[in-house]
């Protein structure tokens, strides 16, 4: 086991699985913007013919999961193990979603850096011979999510400048002991990092320094340079989060403002859609990653990506009893060739 760690927080993975297929589905705000292209299908409204945003939630999960098998020509019965979680209370998403699946299932939260972790769980499950094939996904929903950690819609409360907006998505990866590439080669897995910030409506700033921390130690344990990847991306730290990190990780040596860009920034069009300081939520990186990066991956127009999703490990019960928020990244190194 040991031969498989590298420095204090990496794992180099002597069998790298492959990602087998990607798949996702977003709403109609997530449709409008510069990714659409890059969906698998677009929501028309955020019910989606439920009778509440929780389940429309969990169907979407639920439709994300069957898009994946299919594109990855295999049935449940494949499937060893699906790793998924969400943002609401219990991850009812995930588990509702997923209650007919008939698949083993591993129910995870590490709010939106859930896609990260269930990567790095499900790369790393096969890589020990624990499984052929595993399902890593998760989702967000805007209006769910308002509901249980901000205001419901209904009292329109103004926004401030820093807040982001939760991506309506579901996204994810089947993972394969055999494939042809894209490989996860790296997985460096994060701490739990607090400086103290207490606005629920400034996420990007609570959760830049976890992200900065995770990248600092990847390129430690490794041994890389941001010259390594073609692509350093962080999980929805927004506009503000984006700009935070950039600049403390150029502070410490190691400038990527050349190769680095942010989930939450990729899926709005600036000029077009509000959406304050950028997109969030769990479906924010994993319909980015499922969509965009991972074709690009295919097409060979990214070879190398640093897949960094970012996570506020808060509650509405913490936020009320005025807690700071505490917050983690993962990182999941890709490559597009073992060459």
């Amino acid at each position: 086991m040991l031969g498989k760690r590298n420095g204090k927080q990496t794992v180099k993975l002597k069998n790298p699985p492959s990602i087998v297929s990607a798949a996702c589905i977003v709403g109609p705000k997530e449709g409008q913007g510069p990714l659409r292209l890059y969906f698998d299908a677009i929501v028309e409204d955020e019910m989606w013919g439920e009778k509440s945003w929780e389940r429309a939630e969990s169907k979407l999960m639920r439709e994300t999961f069957a898009k994946i098998l299919n594109k990855g020509a295999k049935v449940a019965t494949d499937v060893n193990y699906v790793i998924a979680g969400d943002l609401l209370n219990q991850c009812i998403a995930a588990n509702f979603g997923l209650r007919e699946s008939g698949v083993s299932f591993f129910g995870v939260y590490g709010a939106c850096s859930t896609m990260a972790e269930s990567m790095s769980l499900g790369a790393m499950l096969i890589d020990g011979e624990h499984a052929d094939n595993i399902v890593c996904m998760t989702s967000s929903h805007f209006c769910s999510a308002e509901k249980q950690f901000r205001f419901p819609l209904e009292l329109g409360s103004q926004r401030p400048p820093t807040a982001q907006w939760t991506v309506t998505g579901s996204g994810g990866v089947l993972l394969g002991k055999d494939g042809t590439g894209p490989y996860v080669t790296h997985v460096t897995t994060g701490k739990i990092v607090d400086m103290g910030i207490k606005d629920a409506n400034n996420m990007g700033a609570a959760m830049a320094p976890a992200a900065v921390d995770t990248i600092l130690r990847h390129f430690k344990d490794t041994g890389f340079t941001p010259h390594e990847y073609d692509l350093i991306l962080t999980g929805d730290l927004g506009k503000l989060g984006k700009e935070i990190c950039s600049e403390m990780l150029e502070k410490e040596g190691y400038p990527i403002s050349d190769r680095y860009d942010d989930c939450g920034v990729m899926i709005f069009d600036w000029e077009k859609q509000d959406a304050h300081a950028g997109g969030s939520g769990c479906g924010c990186s994993a319909s980015v990653f499922a969509g965009f990066i991972y074709q690009e991956m295919v097409k060979g127009n990214l070879n190398n990506v640093l897949f960094v999703a970012t996570g506020a490990l808060m509650s509405p019960t913490s936020t009320q009893q005025g807690e700071s928020i505490p917050s983690i990244a993962h990182a999941v190194s890709i490559r597009r060739s073992l060459s």
